[in-house]
């Protein structure tokens, strides 16, 4: 994790000299070579824990569902996004949701937690997404501009049968879990689970 985040080159060399001692004292306990294990150095020894990030699934009374255009890809997706050190997951979905799309929303229930290599997402990191259904507040008018705005090429309201084609990939699969949700079905979704 430490060599993920390091800044500076004595921070790389430090964790660099960590993940070598660990390795040599699992080639010492299991009776393998060092050359032997070289290949978890970067699938064991090398890998990060997954990083937490949230999806507002703000539905409003009339089941229309709040979606931004990503700057990045040009596609519709729930807003959200990677949660910061000392907020919980809720609290990082609405700030997300009001940083991306100028609207306030208060968390209902965790309708879902998606792991990234199974749902679609594209990324380079392994990431977990914690999904909220979301009521708007103020009657869904945005606060305010979104802070975040160039994360954003637009946002708009949908119904649930007139959601645009263009949706990111990683978003097609949870989409119909915050509707499922908000028809009543407040189980938590993990693991591929039907």
């Amino acid at each position: 994790m430490g060599l993920r985040f390091a800044k500076s080159i004595h921070d790389r060399e430090a964790y660099g000299a960590v993940r070598q001692i660990a390795m040599e004292m699992l080639a010492a306990a299991t009776g393998h070579t060092l050359d032997e294990i070289e290949p978890l150095r970067t699938t064991v020894f090398g890998r990060p824990t997954p990083l937490a990030v949230g999806d507002a699934a703000i539905i409003d009374d009339d089941g229309r569902i709040l979606l931004i255009r990503r700057a990045d890809n040009g596609l519709w997706a729930l807003p959200g996004g990677a949660l910061a050190v000392g907020e919980t997951p809720a609290e990082g979905v609405v700030r997300e949701a009001l940083e991306e799309t100028g609207v306030r929303c208060a968390p209902v229930a965790l309708i879902a937690v998606h792991d990234s290599r199974l749902c679609g997402t594209v990324a380079p990191a392994h990431l977990y997404h914690f999904m909220f259904l979301c009521r708007p507040l103020d009657g869904g008018r945005p606060a305010g501009p979104p802070s975040h705005a160039i994360e954003t090429r637009e946002c708009a309201w949908f119904a649930e049968d007139a959601r645009p084609a263009d949706v990111d990939p990683g978003h097609v699969t949870r989409i119909p879990h915050a509707y499922r949700a908000w028809h009543g079905d407040t189980r938590a979704y993990f693991d591929g689970m039907p």
